[in-house]
């Protein structure tokens, strides 16, 4: 080859670097731009989820106190629904009492009819 051929050559060879060189340049300018579009999506993403959990732990606080204030009430109220329960047996065993004694009390008087019928009739 003659020198002015490989100049040729070499010229050609250079401006195939430069081009390749140029498009690697490009290819690393989109990667990172890709990078930095994903890195500001994940931070978006994770700002999102650290606003949702603090906000699942103020509802759990929040849930929290109320159990407490359900369980005090609860607590409150356990004297005076055994103290119904103790009336409600007591006024169901009076109930019976009662109960018993007015059948009695009605085959006593059944009784009392019964015998002065049959004094008034005769046959007592």
């Amino acid at each position: 080859m003659s020198p002015p051929e490989i100049d040729a050559a070499v010229h050609r060879q250079l401006g195939e670097l430069v081009a390749g060189m140029h498009s690697l340049q490009d290819s690393i300018r989109r990667m990172e731009e890709a990078s930095r579009r994903s890195e500001d999506k994940s931070e978006a993403s994770r700002a999102v989820v650290h606003r949702r959990l603090d906000e699942v732990v103020d509802r759990v606080g929040k849930v929290e106190s109320s159990i407490v204030t359900v369980q005090e009430d609860v607590t409150e109220m356990k004297p005076v629904t055994d103290e119904v329960r103790r009336w409600k047996l007591m006024g169901m065993g009076a109930l019976a009492v009662t109960g018993v004694a007015a059948m009695a009390l009605g085959v006593t008087f059944s009784e009392a009819l019964k015998r002065i019928g049959m004094v008034l009739i005769g046959k007592g």
